[in-house]
């Protein structure tokens, strides 16, 4: 009897990726293939709107802020065991995002802070050259 031993190699965690132009209707797009992918996933409700809301806000400020004619920026998703892992990369690497407080009566500029609360880690991470990446990581609950 011939026994053959398989090695069972970890299975690469699920992952997103999407480069959109640089629009609103780029930026819409963006947060409706987010959400469409992380249902596929089956994560617990509060991550996917936390996640939805996230993207929305990132792909606004890239949309907005880090629009360069005939540049697109990417939406990556990455979904390990412990946490979900949202990046948008831009074209605009010398304009980083500022975590500011908005004047009361202001249209505008709270973006951030609405990042900030909703997320377990954030950060910026520069290069290669022009680009910029801001990232976002939400915990997952253990299964």
């Amino acid at each position: 009897m011939n026994q053959k031993k398989t090695i069972e190699l970890p299975s690469p965690a699920p992952c997103f990726d999407v480069l959109l132009s640089p629009t609103p209707r780029g930026a819409r797009l963006a947060r409706l293939l987010a959400v469409d992918w992380l249902r596929t996933l089956g994560l617990p409700y509060r991550v996917t709107q936390a996640a939805e809301q996230i993207v929305a806000e990132l792909a606004a400020n890239a949309a907005t802020h880090g629009r360069v004619s005939g540049r697109g920026f990417r939406l990556a998703l990455l979904a390990g065991t412990d946490a979900l892992r949202i990046e948008v990369t831009d074209t605009r690497g010398e304009d980083l995002p500022l975590l500011s407080t908005a004047a009361p009566d202001a249209s505008s500029g709270r973006g951030l802070v609405l990042v900030e609360a909703l997320a377990d880690r954030w950060g910026v991470g520069l290069g290669p050259a022009p680009r910029k990446t801001v990232w976002v990581e939400l915990n997952l609950p253990r299964r």
